[in-house]
């Protein structure tokens, strides 16, 4: 008996430093943006997954392998080909019928965009005479330690992830209102 006592006190000790030290939460970032154009006019500017580079205007290049299936590639250059800025995802789902696709995040270094395991999906919607964009995401920051250094913290994954997410949406807003 006074084994299991000295057990269970010492447990009820280490437990505020166990739950202190759980690591961070996994962030998500959600933006949406209405075009004055068809569902299915938006879907074609954003439905070739290696079509980004057309209407996201951070990336300079996209290679790609697999079209727009289940395990389909690509390596996004953000920059000159030889930056090293280089995003490589994998597609996970595409669903032409409800015009979305969702992909994640297989290689990416934290100081081109501080996150790790980001998976996103992104989603065209018929709203009234228009339609809507809905480009949402979760992930982790880029340094999962318990004190990142402000570059790799909370803040600057989600203002990173903002900012991909609102410049890719205005792009796509622009392209498909123009045709």
């Amino acid at each position: 008996m006074q084994k299991l006592l000295k057990c269970l006190v010492v447990s009820l000790l280490a437990l505020p430093a166990m739950v202190a030290a759980h690591g961070p939460s996994r962030l998500k970032v959600e933006k949406e943006i209405a075009v004055s154009a068809p569902a299915e006019k938006v879907w074609e500017v954003i439905k070739d997954f290696c079509a980004i580079d057309n209407w996201h205007p951070a990336v300079a290049k996209c290679e790609g392998a697999g079209g727009n299936k289940v395990g389909a590639t690509r390596v996004l250059t953000l920059e000159s080909p030889d930056s090293g800025k280089n995003i490589y995802e994998e597609m996970t789902a595409y669903d032409a019928t409800n015009m979305k696709y969702k992909y994640k995040i297989t290689k990416v270094d934290v100081k081109v965009l501080p996150v790790t395991t980001y998976a996103a999906e992104i989603r065209v919607m018929a709203d009234g005479s228009g339609s809507k964009v809905i480009w949402k995401g979760g992930f982790y920051r880029g340094d999962t330690n318990n004190n990142p250094p402000p570059e790799l913290n909370d803040d600057a994954a989600i203002k990173a992830i903002t900012g991909v997410y609102e410049g890719g949406l205005a792009e796509i807003k622009k392209l498909a209102e123009s045709q």
